[in-house]
């Protein structure tokens, strides 16, 4: 068996009520010690500005001008373009009061003037904070599916996704948006200057958002209206137009002020599902060697990036998915395209940019792939028999994909999922009707968004995250009230990495930092199982855990997982009490399944109308149980009772975070009563048996 991985240091029993720890590991790449960094490129204004001078007359930003009120074709701004008005944004920012490690807040959807206010920062050691709020992230993560997905149907009545991947899936930790986000963030980083977007200065100017009277200016990324002049005047802050502060740094040039690799780069605010964002501080070297890593692990492979890679970008900017891709293609001088703003029309932007590189969130993949077809099936069979993917059967590549392609811009060969586990059923779907490499990855905010990394056309690692990347280091530690044990068999444990993407701690969080940060490792917090030949398979989140009256400790998120792959199902939520031993779940339909249900079952009516039916609630539960059978669960694990919904998870009811991922306590608030009546009913006819 081939190995991905090696091991430069052995695990130690646990002692002294210390955890056992696992041997630690690297990659390939780093066997003996990581390797030197590239001495030209040492932070993140290195990769802009090195670029900026090596690909002066290439294509660095585009987005999409409306006329007549309709998106019109890309409009360019290349390298030496973006890095002039970048010189002039940054001694705008010194003109204004900003000295060196000075916070400045970027507020707005993925455009151009988000990437040269960011590089602006670097230019002058000035901290880059990004903001968001609840709403626009919302917009994103549910339009963003029904767009995609609308796109991809079109052209395919099994749902493809195209034949058209290089793809990484990296999961993070997600950002959650509360409605007070951006004051939040503005007081607790201590921003002075923000640039914003214009449909986000109401936002912004909001009474509530008492933050804004300490900010010393605000650069609206197009102009403000009177009203808004006069209202951020009230609260004490200068407003400056894009234009108007372009001038003011052109009148007032001032040489660049470059970071040191030490120097924070960005403080991004991420959580989880409750309390306050916190503040995760990076550094310009944690940037500048994932973007090396990178470049060293694509040098093992036939498929590399170019300059004539292209980027559609509309995740946000704020998520350090997006963010380190930029950086990426940045170093590269590649293109980066910004969607026009609407998410429902996303297919009209693929048609005009042609990308040759995609991300997307795996929620979009999971309602895809509800459906399978021949030709699918068979290309899997000749991947697992060794065959590469391109030459695994290039005549469904002919007949069944090439339209799907030909919707995604027809150039497509690069796509990443991010954000939460593939599951491997996906995984393989994503591998079979893809024209090129599929690879799943794993990382956090904390490790500047890439911990682990798959090898294409590599069908031993489906369904793991890949080997540790290469400047990490990977041990997992035991988790004794779980059961994991990484002297196990197999070996099991939480994930803690250290390493050159490791950020440096919270802001203001030193309690936190310590919490996570022992001896130079960063625990995860998630729960990884190494196999034999080296790569990382994620199997658990260590705080979504329950335990049930009989003793018996459940992962809730990785049963969702599990759970979330039947054909009938469009998500659901998988709930324990710690005074019942059995397991029920809030099953939200999926509705073409469920019609296709009805009408096999001489049933009418709208889907929401069908919930009632017992005949449908037991369907559910057996497809459920299949899936559980298919999957080897133990049988506490099995979902003995459903309420079915239509109406999906969403953040206007505070049920799940801007990225869809669930508030538990809150939706047991939300279901309380159906759960009580549920298990209620549960019990009484177990005592009839």
């Amino acid at each position: 068996m081939a190995s991905f991985a090696v091991k430069v240091e052995e695990g130690r029993r646990g002692q002294d009520g210390k955890p056992s720890v696992g041997p630690v590991y690297r990659n390939l790449l780093a066997k003996k010690e990581f390797p030197p960094p590239d001495v030209d490129i040492n932070t993140a204004w290195d990769i802009f500005s090195i670029s900026a001078r090596k690909f002066p007359e290439n294509r660095m930003l585009g987005r999409r001008e409306f006329l007549n009120g309709k998106p019109g074709p890309y409009l360019w701004k290349k390298y030496k373009e973006v890095y002039e008005e970048v010189l002039h944004i940054g001694s705008a920012l010194r003109a204004s009061g900003a000295e060196p490690d000075s916070r400045v807040g970027i507020y707005g959807a993925n455009c151009p003037h988000w990437i040269v206010a960011m590089e602006a920062c670097s230019a002058h050691s000035l901290i880059c904070v990004t903001l968001y709020d609840t709403l626009g992230f919302f917009l994103l993560s549910t339009s963003l599916c029904s767009a995609f997905i609308l796109t991809l149907m079109m052209v395919t009545s099994v749902g493809l996704i195209s034949k058209c991947a290089y793809a990484i899936y990296l999961t993070t930790h997600i950002m959650v948006a509360g409605p007070g986000a951006v004051n939040y963030i503005i007081e607790h980083a201590e921003v002075d200057f923000v640039f914003v977007q214009d449909k986000k200065v109401k936002q912004l100017l909001n009474p509530d958002c008492t933050s804004v009277q300490r900010l010393r200016l605000i650069v609206s990324f197009s102009s403000f209206s009177k009203e808004e002049k006069d209202r951020a005047e009230c609260a004490g802050t200068k407003p400056y137009s894009w234009n108007e502060f372009l001038h003011l740094g052109k009148e007032n040039p001032t040489e660049v002020t470059p970071p040191q690799p030490f120097n924070i780069c960005t403080i991004m605010y991420t959580s989880g599902t409750s309390g306050d964002p916190k503040g995760v501080l990076l550094t310009h070297e944690n940037v500048a060697m994932y973007v090396r890593g990178v470049d060293l692990f694509m040098e093992q492979f036939e498929d590399k990036m170019t300059t004539d890679d292209v980027y559609l970008s509309f995740l946000p900017l704020a998520h350090i998915l997006d963010r380190m891709i930029e950086e990426y293609f940045f170093h590269k001088g590649a293109s980066v395209g910004y969607y026009h703003g609407d998410i429902n029309a996303l297919k009209e932007d693929l048609a005009e940019l042609k990308p040759t590189f995609f991300a997307g969130v795996p929620r979009v993949f999971e309602r895809v792939s509800k459906k399978r077809s021949k030709n699918s099936i068979l290309e899997l069979g000749w991947m697992n028999l060794g065959y590469k993917q391109k030459s695994a059967s290039p005549l469904a590549d002919l007949l069944a994909f090439r339209k799907v392609k030909a919707r995604l811009g027809g150039r497509v060969r690069l796509m990443v999922s991010g954000g939460a586990p593939l599951s491997s059923e996906i995984e393989e779907f994503l591998r079979v009707t893809c024209c090129a490499f599929v690879t799943q990855g794993y990382g956090l905010t904390e490790t500047c968004g890439m911990t682990t990394l798959g090898y294409p056309d590599e069908m031993s690692m489906i369904g793991t995250v890949g080997p540790p990347s290469v400047y990490t280091e990977l041990r997992l530690e035991e988790v004794p009230e779980m059961g994991y044990d990484p002297f196990g068999n197999p070996p099991c444990g939480e994930i803690c990495v250290r390493g050159k993407t490791v950020f440096a701690g919270y802001h203001k969080n030193p309690e936190l930092t310590r919490e996570c940060m022992i001896d130079g490792w960063y625990h995860t917090g998630d729960i990884g199982q190494m196999l034999p030949n080296g790569v990382v398979k994620i199997i658990d989140r260590k705080k979504n855990l329950i335990k049930l009256s009989q003793g018996e400790y459940v992962a809730v998120e990785y049963l969702e997982k599990v759970y979330a792959i039947t054909p009938i199902v469009e998500d659901i939520w998988v709930y324990g009490d710690s005074f019942k031993s059995i397991l029920v779940a809030i099953v939200i339909l999926h509705e073409a399944n469920t019609k296709k249900w009805a009408s096999e079952n001489g049933h009418r009516g709208p889907s929401s109308e069908l919930c009632s039916l017992n005949q449908l609630q037991t369907f559910v539960l057996s497809e459920l149980k299949a899936v559980a059978e298919r999957n080897k669960l133990r049988g506490f694990e099995y979902i003995k009772g459903v309420i079915v919904n239509t109406q999906p998870f969403d953040a206007e009811r505070d049920l799940v975070t801007p990225t869809m991922k669930k508030k538990r306590s809150k939706l047991l608030k939300y279901y309380e009563v159906e759960i009580d009546e549920l298990y209620k009913k549960l019990m009484e006819m177990k005592s009839l048996k």
